[in-house]
């Protein structure tokens, strides 16, 4: 197990509230993984994500499910791994200087899907299959801090 994972599940196991919960693991990954722009959560309002915490440059407020990497996460509940935004149907241009993105769907044990977790790099073909598998244990870190019943 990687060091960040457990960094993050010391850092979580505090705490049950998912937005504190979201705000801690985004500022680890912002402080602990080099060459990326942005790091932060959108969460399912209706139809819709909406942003949550993040570190980085000020971000898009609204993401429908139709659009973008991160709608299409959610839509599809996978994982995307994009080597090249600007090559992606639909890609929503927040910050310019990301060229490529990962986003995790966050889904619970009950299958709800509750967001998006989104890393966004400044260079093209930042994430390999290893980075994917990382940033979906970090999102199952955070989906596992939810409940009481994780803490051990």
């Amino acid at each position: 197990m990687s060091l960040l994972i457990r960094q993050a599940e010391a850092l979580l196991s505090v705490s049950h509230d998912p937005i504190a919960n979201a705000a801690n693991l985004s500022a680890l990954i912002w402080q602990e993984v080099d060459n990326i722009n942005w790091a932060g959560f959108y969460f399912l309002k209706g139809e819709q994500l909406v942003l949550g915490p993040f570190q980085g440059k000020p971000a898009c407020v609204h993401i429908p499910l139709d659009q973008g990497v991160c709608g299409k996460a959610a839509r599809e509940r996978t994982t995307q791994r994009v080597a090249d935004v600007h090559a992606f149907p639909g890609h929503i241009a927040c910050d310019v200087a990301s060229a490529s993105e990962l986003v995790v769907p966050l889904v619970n044990a009950q299958g709800e899907l509750l967001g998006v977790l989104d890393i966004d790099a400044p260079v093209q073909d930042r994430f390999s299959e290893e980075d994917q598998r990382l940033f979906e244990a970090l999102a199952q870190v955070w989906l596992d801090a939810l409940s009481p019943a994780s803490a051990g």
